[in-house]
This record gives C-alpha cells, structure tokens and sequence, in this order.
C-alpha cells in the first residue's frame, strides 16, 4: 500500500503541511475545526500516525516565559494576527514551511510567535541569545521599531517599512502582473478590468500598478480611480457581486478580469456564473498566488508564488547579514512563472 504523505492530507483539507504536522503532531498553533478536518482526511487516507487532538494546558511548553532561556542559536518567525495571515493558510503556511526546512536543514533553533504575544516576547527575551528574526506578512510598524532597538537583524517577507529599514523578500509582483497583462493584450484582451484593493497589502499595490503599466505601455484605457472593483474594503465578496451586478443591468462587460489573488478570480467567477455569464466563453478571468482550487471551479489561469522557496531565501539573506551586519538593506525579488488555466482564451 502507498504511504499517506503530509503534502497529500494537507491538498485534500486544503491548508499548508505545517499545519497538517502542528495538527497530526497535537502541537498549539492550529484551529479546533481545522485540526478536527485535518484529523478526519488523515484517517479517510489512511494515515496512521497517532493524532493527539485533547491538549492540556498543562502540557503548553511554548508560554513565551519558559521558551526565554532557551533562545540561544535562535531564530524567530514572527507572524501577524490579522486577517487571512496565519501560519493555517496555504499561501502563508507554505512560506513558513520554506523557513522551517531551511533552518532544519541547518541545524538553526527556531521559534514561532504571532505579533499578538510580541509584547510578552519583547520583555522576556535577552537579544544576546536570539540570531534574528523573519517576520512574515504584515507587521506593525511600532513593533519593528521595538525589534530594530533591540539591536536583532530582521528579515521580512512581503512587508516593509520605510520608517524602520530591514532586508525583505517579496514576490515580484509587478514584473510578474505586468507581463500576464501583457501576455493579455497579444491575445486580443483590450478591454480589462482590475479586481483588487491595492489598500489591502503591499502585494494588491504592486499587482495593481504593475497592471497599469501594461496597459500605459499598450496605450489602453487606464482604470478610474473611483472604480469599484479597486476599492473593495473588508467586504470584497460583497463588493465583487454588487459591481457585477450592476454590470450586467448595463449589459456590457470586459473580455477580462485581471485579479489580484486566485480568491478573488474564484469570487468573480461564482459571481459572473449568477449573472448567467460563461468563464471563458464570454469572460476570462486571471488570478494570482496558484493556490488550491475547488472542485466545482475550472481551473485558474494563473501567476504561481513561489512560497517556500521565498521562506528558504529569507533564511539565506538573514544569515548573510549576520555574516556582513554593515552592508546597506537588500530587496530580493523572486519571479513566478505563469499557470495556463481553463480562465483565459484567446481573443484572435
């Protein structure tokens, strides 16, 4: 019989392997129902490693007071605790299992914090004992400072501040956005429409203006300011089905919509299927990130992320600063290629 593998589990539950060894290991870190569904698909597939699902208070060793004294030759991953950032998700679980091999793979001790127990963290640590730090996602630029007056190097990915400079590691979005529209236009595609609000992270920025360059360089119609599609806010399900909506009473729609993550492209195409609207028939769609898709969706056409090779670059480019504490900051970039879906057709 063929071994069950953590990567197979974590496709079918659709989350990150980290989560899926936290879960099957009974580690903290993990939500109840996601580990109840990790616990399920384990022994659906076969998989016979024990799962410890009750955890007792008792047996928490990660309280931040007793990990203290045991930091030396330590790095930590500090991840945020807003919004879909969490180390559960498959688009930031695979960087932080990127961070993790690498550090394994060197011997280098790691601990995991979320930006919610930072404080504690700050006042309990002694910095002689800490070789740096890898935040991931968005982090509050108040606590970068704290970090940066402790004297700790730090590494972040897909975040940067300009008021606290540190060496990043981002995906590169906008030569990568900027070519997949290009690749548009050869195609026939003159008349598209970005869905993303460039507010939400540095990431939708690039993404965006680098869609906008494309079309700039093609002499296209430029997106309005005012668009609706751009401005989302914290409701983008809503928003998307409001503006399609109002779409079709116009009765005339782009020949694609360019979205600034896979989510988004799944929420126009559930929401153009309403409006009676075929994906790619009468519109095409594209996405961003190559994360997993549902069954019921064709698949994306696509920019993929290059996630844990992202996570293992921000441990070579911590452990060169240690190496040269002096050098000026450095912005790696790392490209994607594009994932050819069942979204996007020619318009020649």
């Amino acid at each position: 019989m063929k071994k069950v593998t953590m990567e197979q589990i974590a496709r079918q539950v659709g989350v990150s392997k980290f989560a899926v060894s936290q879960a099957l290991s009974g580690k903290p870190g993990v939500a109840e129902e996601t580990r109840s569904r990790i616990a399920e698909a384990a022994e659906r597939l076969g998989y016979r490693k024990t799962i410890k699902m009750n955890r007792k208070k008792a047996e928490m060793k990660d309280s931040l007071e007793k990990r203290a004294g045991e930091l030396a030759g330590t790095i930590i991953i500090l991840m945020p605790n807003v919004r879909f950032q969490s180390r559960e998700s498959s688009y930031w679980g695979r960087i932080i299992d990127g961070v993790l091999a690498e550090l394994n793979a060197r011997d280098i001790g790691v601990m995991m914090v979320t930006e919610s127990s930072s404080e504690r963290l700050m006042n309990s640590i002694n910095p002689d004992g800490v070789l740096g730090l890898i935040g991931i996602g968005y982090i509050a630029g108040s606590l970068l400072g704290e970090i940066r007056a402790t004297g700790i190097p730090a590494v972040l990915i897909d975040h940067e501040d300009e008021d606290v400079p540190t060496d990043t590691v981002f995906m590169n979005n906008y030569d990568c956005m900027r070519q997949l529209a290009k690749r548009a236009v050869r195609m026939g595609h003159a008349d598209m429409r970005f869905v993303g609000d460039a507010a939400y992270s540095r990431s939708f920025h690039d993404r965006l203006l680098g869609f906008r360059i494309a079309l700039e360089e093609e002499a296209l119609p430029l997106p309005s300011a005012d668009d609706p599609l751009l401005r989302l806010g914290d409701d983008a399900h809503g928003a998307i089905e409001a503006e399609l909506s109002r779409m079709k009473g116009r009765k005339r729609w782009p020949s694609l919509f360019v979205c600034a993550n896979d989510s988004h492209a799944e929420l126009v195409i559930r929401a153009l299927r309403e409006q009676g609207v075929r994906v790619p028939e009468d519109v095409s769609v594209t996405g961003f990130d190559h994360t997993p898709g549902n069954a019921d969706l064709p698949a994306i056409s696509t920019i993929e992320v290059p996630n844990e090779l992202m996570g293992k670059r921000a441990v070579e480019v911590l452990l060169s600063r240690l190496r040269d504490p002096a050098r000026p900051c450095e912005k790696l970039l790392i490209n994607g290629p594009f994932i050819p879906g069942a979204t996007l057709r020619s318009m020649q």
